[in-house]
């Protein structure tokens, strides 16, 4: 961080103090059409709320992977990061200090396939051999799928004729039109399920079997259950059950223990406006980041500072 006349600036903003004297973040989400631009957009209207002195300004990438090597290379302050993507970070977390912490969790993400719903499709091994669009190619949806996949003797490169986008916005309308059979994507309300769900072909998710759940559990025991509440969708009648993972905001090594601590008392103060802005942010809450994170040491130090003066932690 720099000081200027003052002012603490952002290293990646300090050209960009405004008239107010704001702090300006840089927040990484991902490609247009995807669940992350929409959430990053709620949540930095939400933390601008909040605190006035700070400015959260989305950036959109090409999603979770690229996040991460911007982060670590500083060109980020905080950035949305697809929880098996995040998992891989935490996986190799030394004492270096380079070391990427949490700010928040975002929401859960169970993976799942849409299909039309007048398609014959309706399990997954219906779909080898078929098109199938699978995301942005540095998308942790896409490892996502990865791990899915491989748990239950599938590959999605050798097994379907994938097919990786440039944005994931595009998705939902190959399904329509049927240049792909299916969209592979996560979370709730997910922006390419809604466009699919609203066609006038209607939808149909195609989930892991219960028995496929019990082998993807077994091989990759970071991934969770999840349950899709019936309704989330257009037309979705009744729960889905799929795994998958938690999502997170994850910070840049550097970023000071005051700018996270004002970070988490923003979103603690907005949790309900937040909510109301994306129906997904209702996830975005301190107890789901306490319960979520994989050790309470991958939890910035400015953040478990404000958990423990509101009286979640000791």
């Amino acid at each position: 961080m720099l000081l200027l006349a003052g002012v603490t600036v952002s290293v990646l903003a300090s050209t960009n103090l405004n008239a107010e004297d704001k702090l300006v973040l840089a927040l990484g989400t991902a490609t247009p059409g995807g669940g992350f631009p929409v959430y990053g957009a709620a949540l930095a209207e939400t933390v601008n709320q909040f605190d006035p002195s700070l400015e959260i300004q989305p950036r959109n990438t090409r999603g979770s992977m690229e996040n991460v090597v911007m982060l670590e290379a500083g060109k980020l302050d905080i950035a949305l990061v697809q929880g098996v993507v995040a998992h891989d970070v935490f996986s190799r977390r030394s004492a270096s200090p380079g070391n990427l912490t949490i700010i928040t969790a975002m929401y859960s993400t169970p993976g799942m396939f849409v299909v039309r719903a007048d398609s014959p499709y309706h399990s997954i091994r219906d779909l080898i051999g078929k098109p199938v669009a699978f995301g942005v190619h540095d998308s942790g949806l896409v490892t996502l799928a990865h791990y899915v996949l491989d748990a239950i003797g599938l590959d999605q490169d050798r097994d379907f004729n994938a097919i990786y986008l440039n944005a994931a916005g595009d998705g939902p309308s190959m399904v329509n039109d049927g240049r792909a059979a299916a969209l592979w994507g996560g979370g709730l309300r997910w922006p390419g399920f809604i466009a699919v769900a609203k066609s006038p072909s209607g939808a149909r998710f195609v989930a892991p079997s219960p028995d496929e759940i019990k082998s993807i559990l077994a091989k990759y025991a970071y991934l969770r259950p999840i349950t899709v509440p019936a309704g989330s969708y257009p037309g979705q009648d009744f729960p889905i059950s799929s795994v998958g993972s938690w999502s997170f905001v994850l910070a840049r090594s550097t970023l000071s223990n005051d700018v996270a601590y004002r970070l988490a008392r923003a979103l603690h103060r907005g949790e309900k406006v937040l909510g109301a802005r994306l129906a997904q942010a209702c996830e975005t809450t301190a107890v789901n980041t306490i319960a979520a994170a994989p050790r309470m040491d991958l939890i910035h130090p400015g953040v478990l500072k404000y958990f423990r003066e509101i009286g979640l932690m000791r």
